[in-house]
């Protein structure tokens, strides 16, 4: 435990903000999880559905401060990638 009141709100703070973290991660992990889950049931409507959803859930974590831009840009270029595959 930390001797310095300073340090000791940086502990508070950074165990605040991880688990502020974890929950948009894990909501965008359930959101992915969601549309993979719609792409092997081959549904494309509900795919397309799920791939708008899990696109949004990214773009917040972006405005958030979680996720970084371009982090976010490739996750959803590679489920825009897979949806194409099964749109045809």
């Amino acid at each position: 435990m930390p001797n310095i009141k300073s340090a000791a709100k940086r502990v508070r703070v950074t165990q605040r903000k991880t688990e502020y973290n974890k929950r948009i991660k894990s909501r965008v992990k359930t959101a992915v999880r969601n549309f993979e889950k719609a792409i092997i049931t081959n549904n494309t409507e509900e795919a397309g559905k799920k791939l708008r959803g899990a696109i949004s859930t990214l773009d917040k974590a972006v405005t958030k401060g979680v996720l970084h831009k371009n982090t976010a840009s490739r996750k959803k270029a590679r489920l825009v990638k897979r949806y194409n595959k099964i749109a045809g």
